[in-house]
């Protein structure tokens, strides 16, 4: 299973981290990506702070930031990078992903071949 973060990626999640309510057993905090139903294309990409992993996940080390990768999700973001960008008409993370047959005009859904689900217009 390979999900890279770029290095701005990587400082950005580390910052939400950092500043994400700490956990009342001081686990280490991580993020957990999926990939849910919704969006214009069918999928979209998720991701949340997190102190543990659910049952299944995939865990994994991306510099100093632990990943939890939902197993039902990992055949979809298998080679996935997730990049943070910055700049006047979009800010945010951006996941390029190579399972990804088509992408949605707001780049936060995809479709990836026969097995999209439907997808629901953008607002």
């Amino acid at each position: 299973m390979t999900v890279t973060l770029s290095e701005k990626a990587e400082f950005h999640l580390r910052a939400f981290l950092r500043g994400s309510a700490p956990d009342a057993n001081g686990a280490t905090k991580g993020v957990r990506i999926s990939v849910k139903d919704g969006g214009c294309s069918g999928y979209e990409y998720a991701i949340d702070i997190t102190s543990k992993p659910q049952p299944g996940d995939l865990i994994l080390q991306q510099g100093k930031v632990l990943v939890y990768v939902d197993a039902k999700s990992a055949p979809l973001l298998e080679g996935v990078v997730v990049d943070f960008v910055e700049g006047v008409m979009e800010s945010g993370f951006k996941f390029v992903n190579p399972n990804a047959t088509d992408t949605c005009g707001c780049g936060k859904s995809f479709k990836a071949g026969d097995c999209t689900p439907t997808g629901t217009p953008c607002s």
